[in-house]
Order: C-alpha cells, then sequence, then structure tokens
C-alpha cells in the first residue's frame, strides 16, 4: 500500500469535518490490512466524540472479526475498552495513516497512543507532530513500546488541514462564505442544495460570531440560526455605519444571542472562530482579517441578477468537493 494513498483517504475525510470539531482539529486516520486493502476511514466529527483513530480502529476491527457489538457505538470509553478486551490479536498486521499524532492525554476521551500500542500495531504513518503541548507525545509512547512512527507523509497537506486550530489558539479564524450560481450570481432567493445550507448551519452552530452587513441584513431579512441541524445561534456583528435597522427582522428575536450594530470590526477580536456573510462589500471590508474562504456553487445559471461584482482576488483552493454543490476552501494565493 502505497501511503500517499492512504493519507489522502485520511486527509478528505478529515476535511469532511473541518471547523465542526472546533476547539478541536480536524484529524483523519485510515486502516490498511496485511495485503495493502483499505480496511477503514475515520475522522474526528465533534469536540468531545470519538477520535479519528478510534473510529478507524472500531470499523477495522468489524471488518476484521465480523463481530458487529460496537460498530455503531459513539462512546470513546467503550470502544476503547471492548477493543483491549476482543481485539484477539488481528491488529497485529495493521498498518495506519493518521493526518496528526495520537494524542497521549486522557481527557474527555481516553488517550488513542495507548490504545494504538495496546492493540499490537507496529507502523504508523503519520503526516504531522501534535503542536499542542497538552495532547503531544504520543509518538514517544508508541515508538517507545517498539511501534514505527514515520513523519512527513503529506506534511504540507497536513499542515494545512491544522491552520485554524492552531489560529484560534491566540486569535480569531476568520473566514468568509459566500454561495452563487455558476453564472456568479449571489441574489434573489436559495441558491444552493439542502445539503449545502445543512453545512452551513452546522458551521454556525460551531462559530463564536457571524459578522454581516448591514444591507443585507435590510435586504435578505435573515434569522442566520442554526435551525437545520439544531444547533445553537451564534452572536451576530451587524457591520454598518447606519444602525436604523427593522428590529422585527428575524435576527434580533433568537433568544441567548447577542446582536451587535456597530461601524467597527473590533469586536472580532473577542472570539475564536467567526464567520462572515455577505457580497462584494463585505467581502472588501474584511480581507484583511479573512483566513480562510468557503464557496458554494451550484450547479445552476439564472434567476439573479448581482454578483460580486469588481472585487478582484486569487484563491488557492484548499480542498474541493462535489456533492450536488461544488464546496470549495480555500485561501488568498500570495505571491
Amino acid at each position: 500500500m502505497n501511503p500517499l494513498y492512504a493519507m489522502s483517504l485520511a486527509l478528505n475525510a478529515a476535511w469532511e469535518y473541518q471547523l465542526l470539531t472546533f476547539p478541536n482539529p480536524a484529524v483523519g486516520a485510515v486502516c490498511i490490512g496485511k495485503s495493502g486493502e483499505i480496511l477503514s476511514v475515520g475522522a474526528h466529527k465533534y469536540a468531545g466524540g470519538p477520535h479519528a483513530e478510534v473510529y478507524a480502529l472500531r470499523d477495522a476491527y468489524t471488518a476484521l472479526s465480523g463481530d458487529l457489538s460496537i460498530q455503531s457505538c459513539e462512546d470513546s470509553h467503550q470502544i476503547h475498552d471492548y477493543l483491549r478486551i476482543h481485539h484477539n490479536n488481528l491488529f497485529d498486521t495493521v498498518t495506519m495513516a493518521v493526518t496528526l499524532e495520537p494524542c497521549a492525554h486522557s481527557g474527555k476521551t481516553p488517550s488513542c497512543a495507548l490504545l494504538i500500542r495496546d492493540l499490537g500495531i507496529k507502523l504508523l504513518y503519520i503526516s504531522i507532530r501534535d503542536p499542542n503541548p497538552n495532547a503531544a507525545g504520543g509518538a514517544d509512547i508508541l515508538q517507545g513500546s517498539g511501534v514505527e512512527c514515520r513523519f512527513g507523509i503529506m506534511e504540507e497537506e497536513g499542515k494545512q488541514l491544522l491552520e485554524p486550530f492552531i489560529k484560534w489558539q491566540n486569535s480569531p479564524f476568520v473566514f468568509f462564505k459566500w454561495a452563487q450560481r455558476l453564472d456568479g450570481t449571489v441574489d434573489n432567493g436559495i441558491i444552493t442544495s439542502t445539503a449545502s445550507r445543512t453545512h452551513v448551519h452546522a458551521l454556525r452552530n460551531r462559530c463564536d460570531l457571524i459578522v454581516i452587513g448591514g444591507n443585507t441584513v435590510r435586504t435578505d431579512r435573515p434569522v442566520l440560526d442554526a435551525r437545520l441541524v439544531s444547533g445553537k445561534a451564534p452572536d451576530v456583528l451587524i457591520y454598518t455605519h447606519d444602525e436604523d435597522l427593522d428590529r422585527s427582522i428575524p435576527l434580533f428575536n433568537v433568544p441567548d444571542r447577542n446582536v451587535y450594530i456597530e461601524s467597527s470590526l473590533e469586536r472580532i477580536g473577542n472570539y475564536a472562530l467567526v464567520m462572515i456573510e455577505g457580497g462584494a462589500a463585505m467581502l472588501e471590508a474584511t480581507k484583511g482579517l479573512t483566513d480562510w474562504y468557503l464557496s458554494y456553487i451550484a450547479p445552476r445559471v439564472g434567476g439573479g441578477t448581482r454578483s460580486l461584482g469588481t472585487v478582484t482576488e486569487e484563491f488557492e483552493v484548499l480542498h474541493a468537493k462535489i456533492e450536488g454543490d461544488i464546496l470549495l476552501w480555500m485561501k488568498k494565493n500570495i505571491k
């Protein structure tokens, strides 16, 4: 098995949950069988849930043993305990690829490094070391127990995946989101699919703050909640120089939310994960603050009249996904 292929699967799995794991990093893991076959692919899905390695090990155990007892288990402690008791040396010929060094510490979830060691895995491909001192050291545990750890597999891609996690440790991670049709139009009603809108709501559920322009609020009269995933509604900063806004607009009437109407963007500094939504004016106003860009492109033309206009930016695509709509994670291309 080419470790690059296995790592690419792990990276793609992690990107499915990028930012959705806040305040944890997005991580992917793959288990490889003795003949080079892919046994399982796992990803960390939400903070407090099983880590990527645990999902991959759970599903690899099911594939190798035929035992379905923990096939749907989502409790990290139960999975760890069950695998330790029932693994029956099935993992002796299993290799793993993980995007991030397995965690050494035990917190809300047990140590992945200790589980990998106890299951008897002999070889681990790792993209990057864990930059978090509270979780780092897993490779030391594994290597001290005779497990071979090979670092630097698709290292640059692993670093890109981890950029938000590193940034929000000390300052806000800010991303700008917009939806458009193939003809570039961004106005006049719903543009994207239910799946894309659900993804946006899942991101809102993890964000601390949404930033939106006053003109967009007046025109669209949005709610800006996370109802499609039954999630929380983040605080809202309405960036405008005209504070005259209709308070019957739905976003003002969401419980447990702070709404700020300000002519400055300084409040962003009080938050950790910030989503900006808007059009050309907001894109221009926030370009010095934005780390990444997220665009949903619907495969349709017609129905709108307004585009992002004369804004000129060149982006580097970090990850692309096609599932009905095209989803692009990007950052500015700095030459």
